[in-house]
């Protein structure tokens, strides 16, 4: 770290679980966002500010006067520019630290592979069942740690998905590949505009605890959070063994598979 950074991160430093070396370790990390809305927007500022190295961004939406009640990385200057280039200036503008690489682009199969594969950890900032299915299948096939984050009217929702952890399960244990989940838009039932704010920022810290490596993450449990109450629940998780995308059959098969294929 040179002297601009030693002043910088001064509060992590000062950090018994993190200290420089922690903070080093920050620094050195790679981590994939998928979506730059709600979620996103609190997840890449303080991502940025705390310093991790390397950022690659994916969401192929553009910034919108509706979004501004809740996106908070999003001003009206930026309106009609897309949520990636948005986003990244807005990182860019408080820390120049981390390197940004903003990508216009549908988070399909074949880029997630892809990208997956090239960094530490992975954050589901997305708002759609089947992207989150197509994230968590990407971390499960390469074994990186997800951080996944949901809310909708006043619920939010939590988890870290991390298969390095025995008995820990994958997103699809908790919620099927293939349940039929009907869709629910914040266009259609709204949104409270602190939540994103608040489970995002979980989302932050989980994210940053692992790459830091301190403190105990959410993995094995399932964190819920009624912001009408301000009730905050937490359910412990365990790995479905019939799951279709981590379950021991599927990695059976797939064992076979890449055996026949050799």
């Amino acid at each position: 770290m040179n002297d601009d950074q030693l002043l910088r991160y001064s509060r992590h430093l000062l950090l018994e679980d993190i200290g420089v070396d922690g903070q080093q370790r920050l620094l050195d990390s790679h981590v994939l966002v998928i979506g730059a809305g709600g979620l996103g927007s609190p997840v890449l500022l303080y991502l940025g500010t705390a310093g991790v190295g390397r950022i690659t961004l994916v969401d192929d939406d553009i910034v919108d006067a509706t979004n501004l009640q809740r996106q908070i990385a999003h001003d009206r200057s930026r309106i009609g520019l897309p949520k990636v280039d948005s986003a990244a200036h807005a990182v860019r503008a408080r820390n120049p630290d981390p390197q940004l690489r903003a990508l216009c682009l549908r988070a399909d199969a074949a880029l997630l592979d892809t990208l997956v594969a090239e960094v530490d950890l992975v954050l589901d900032c997305c708002d759609n069942y089947a992207t989150r299915q197509l994230v968590n299948a990407a971390c499960v096939h390469h074994r990186k740690p997800l951080v996944s984050g949901a809310a909708i009217g006043f619920d939010g929702q939590l988890g870290v998905y991390d298969l390095r952890e025995e008995g820990t399960p994958c997103y699809a244990c908790i919620f099927p590949s293939e349940a039929r989940i009907e869709e629910v838009a914040c266009a259609t039932m709204g949104v409270f505009a602190p939540l994103v704010g608040i489970i995002g920022c979980m989302q932050a810290a989980e994210a940053l605890k692992l790459l830091a490596g301190c403190g105990q993450t959410l993995a094995g449990r399932l964190l819920m959070l009624d912001a009408r109450t301000m009730e905050i629940d937490t359910v412990r998780l365990v790995r479905r063994p019939q799951c279709s995308v981590c379950g021991s059959t599927h990695a059976e098969t797939a064992s076979v598979a890449r055996a026949r294929t050799a």
